[in-house]
């Protein structure tokens, strides 16, 4: 088993989507320009959703044509990465990459990602389209994208706990997880939406994938919502995760995890994810010192005084 852990920071898609005010384009670029020398495996950079439904990701050819320069310059660029609902999210990823291949040498965004969920009731209120119907959209998105040597990430969102229709069984993940490699997935990356995770569950969940895809698959995107994604990253480690999620400063939060009282807190936190790492004895590429930067960053966009 590998010692050395792969890691993504979502903190300029996942971490700030949920944002009520709108955060700059050339401020999501700086965080993405200080993310580059981080070393990280990868940077979620951003969705080619419709603004109509995620305005705060209606700016992804802005962004991308904003950090292009950085990113073809830089010496060992980790690999960007982007969310595509459908084939027309899809066209205008293709896009951006095809304006940008003769200065960037290789696709400005090198991995095209899906989102499914494990329940019924997030899937439709999220996607408004069952699970079986965004498993559909998949198929030509995934068929493009092995045609063009693009890897393909397919997250499957509740896949601890739902909001609406409570626990989910771990076998109903593995089962979606063995008909998305099936269907052509690189890597599934399951989400704990909710944070709702514990170590038990974790690990129970993680011993069914193993039953149904090789672990070397799988990458866990956890919430902080219950304290414990720090204990959950231990219990996947110790079950053979080597593949991780993680927000500098600990951006995010689903809105469905929240009170009136209290906004949920939101994904694991790179820091707290290196912490345990370390922590087992294993390896990460992640400088702390640019991290940290990137973190402090991106603190100050989720901060009221955000300008």
């Amino acid at each position: 088993m590998s010692s050395l852990v792969r890691i993504t920071d979502v903190s300029p898609r996942d971490g700030l989507q949920n944002e009520p005010r709108p955060v700059p384009t050339a401020s999501k670029a700086r965080l993405v320009d200080l993310l580059l020398v981080t070393g990280v495996d990868e940077i979620e950079a951003t969705s080619f959703v419709s603004p109509k439904w995620i305005p705060q990701l209606g700016d992804a050819e802005d962004l991308l044509e904003s950090i292009a320069p950085s990113y073809a310059s830089a010496a060992d660029p980790p690999l960007l990465s982007a969310l595509v609902p459908n084939e027309r999210g899809l066209e205008r990823l293709l896009a951006v990459n095809d304006r940008h291949h003769a200065d960037v040498g290789r696709p400005l965004v090198g991995k095209v990602s899906g989102f499914t969920a494990a329940s019924e009731t997030f899937s439709e209120r999220n996607t408004n389209a069952s699970v079986a119907q965004t498993l559909e959209r998949f198929v030509p998105i995934f068929k493009r994208a092995s045609d063009l040597g693009l890897p393909v990430r397919a997250y499957i969102s509740c896949a601890i706990a739902c909001p609406f229709e409570g626990p989910v069984r771990p076998e109903v993940v593995a089962q979606l997880s063995e008909d998305l490699h099936s269907m052509g997935a690189d890597e599934i990356d399951i989400g704990d939406t909710i944070g709702a995770a514990t170590p038990d569950t974790t690990a129970t969940l993680v011993d069914a994938l193993g039953e149904r895809i090789n672990i070397g698959q799988v990458t866990l995107h956890l919430h902080d919502t219950l304290g414990l994604a720090g204990a959950c990253v231990d219990a996947a480690l110790d079950a053979g995760v080597r593949s991780f999620d993680a927000a500098a400063g600990g951006l995010g939060g689903c809105p469905y995890a929240s009170t009136a009282e209290r906004r949920a807190p939101g994904n694991i936190a790179m820091a707290k994810l290196l912490d345990a790492i370390e922590a087992k004895g294993l390896t990460h590429p992640v400088r702390r010192e640019p991290m940290q930067l990137a973190s402090t960053l991106a603190v100050s966009l989720a901060s009221e005084e955000l300008a």
